[in-house]
């Protein structure tokens, strides 16, 4: 059993956070809807609290699934997000929100609202050769602020995620491509991005709009959550 926690009263509410992280991620953002959501915050397979599980994508959210209450409103950051939008295809769910979150995050010929595969490839390697520093350089993306990306550093430290976490989690972020699921989705959909995010390019929200989503643009960079204007 993943590890989870619950809190607040009103609606059902799930949050999954990115590659790397942990839950105590959108502890602002609990704080700040507690009264108004039934909250569940979840750590991934083989981050923060949680076990590490074997396989892909679908193994993963078969087990996020067994903590997602009926009825809930599914919001996924990141990594978090692609996860959402594979659960969202597997189960009824009130609403997806989606938060820097992309359906497919690597670059093909078609598609140019990702990140060069070259890149997570290179990113990939030095995993293995020196995953500290690694991740050092990962959480310097997520944000210009560098007291926030100093508390991030300590998160990350306080529960690191195990290596074999981060590689199927790498492995989920470079082999998924669920644009078409992602517009077969019947369930109300948000999409929240942010303006600076250099991991999910602003511009791929005229894609969303197409597939149905409702767009909002925060002047925020990976982590539009921590926006003081983010609204839910």
């Amino acid at each position: 059993m993943l590890w989870h926690k619950t809190i607040g009263e009103g609606p059902n509410l799930v949050l999954l956070h990115g590659w790397a992280f942990n839950s105590d991620i959108f502890l602002e953002l609990v704080n700040k809807y507690k009264k108004k959501y039934r909250i569940t915050v979840i750590d991934l397979p083989g981050h923060g609290r949680s076990p590490d599980i074997d396989g892909g994508i679908e193994d993963w959210s078969n087990e996020i699934i067994k903590l997602i209450p009926e009825k809930s409103i599914l919001l996924g950051w990141s990594l978090g997000g692609l996860l959402s939008i594979f659960i969202a295809n597997k189960i009824k769910l009130n609403e997806l929100i989606l938060v820097a979150a992309s359906p497919c995050l690597v670059n093909t010929e078609q598609w140019s609202f990702g990140i060069r595969k070259e890149v997570f490839d290179q990113f990939a390697i030095n995993l293995k050769i020196d995953s500290t520093k690694t991740l050092k350089r990962f959480v310097s993306l997520q944000s210009k602020n560098k007291s926030q990306i100093q508390e991030l550093h300590k998160s990350i430290q306080k529960y690191p995620a195990s290596q074999s976490a981060l590689n199927n989690g790498l492995e989920i972020i470079i082999n998924s491509d669920l644009r078409t699921i992602y517009k077969n989705i019947s369930t109300p959909k948000t999409c929240i991005l942010g303006d600076l995010d250099t991991l999910v390019p602003e511009k791929i929200q005229h894609w969303y709009v197409e597939a149905g989503a409702e767009i909002h643009v925060l002047n925020s960079g990976h982590l539009p959550f921590l926006d003081k204007s983010f609204k839910i």
